[in-house]
């Protein structure tokens, strides 16, 4: 897997970014900021440390698709740790085989460090080779996006 970084700075406070990131008061800023990677883009679950959370949306044919996760590290407004273990068919969990094994393990972190109002948020991930250009193309909009509603 390759490790890919992001870093946006954002005139907010890291505890507003933090929210609007997660989604943690209205669902609809997560969604709106991810977006970017999936217009349905969402998430089932919850963001407390040990939590099971399933990123979701659904395809071009309306199946739902995406991430099986688990929050491994989450102290608020400074850093949130993801861990992907398999991903979604549907309803089903796949958690084995070859498509799940390229990605078994590989984590998104989010860093919030806040210097006189404005907050460096940092995305760190891990990726497979084919989705290398997709997420340094879509990764920058995607926080852009979420520049625009934090800073409202």
């Amino acid at each position: 897997m390759k490790k890919l970084q992001f870093k946006k700075e954002i005139n907010a406070s890291a505890q507003k970014v933090y929210e609007m990131m997660l989604g943690l008061k209205d669902k609809s800023t997560y969604e709106h900021w991810t977006s970017a990677f999936n217009p349905t883009s969402s998430y089932e679950g919850s963001w407390e440390k040990g939590s099971k959370i399933h990123f979701v949306g659904v395809d071009e044919t309306g199946k739902k698709g995406g991430m099986v996760s688990e929050i491994e590290d989450h102290q608020p407004a400074t850093f949130i740790s993801i861990r992907h273990y398999g991903f979604l068919d549907g309803d089903t969990e796949i958690t084995t085989g070859e498509q799940v094994e390229k990605w078994a393990g590989g984590h998104e972190n989010y860093s919030y460090h806040e210097n006189n109002g404005i907050t460096t948020v940092t995305v760190e991930m891990d990726t497979i080779d084919e989705y290398l250009d997709y997420f340094k193309n879509t990764y920058p909009s995607a926080l852009e996006k979420l520049k625009e509603i934090s800073e409202r």
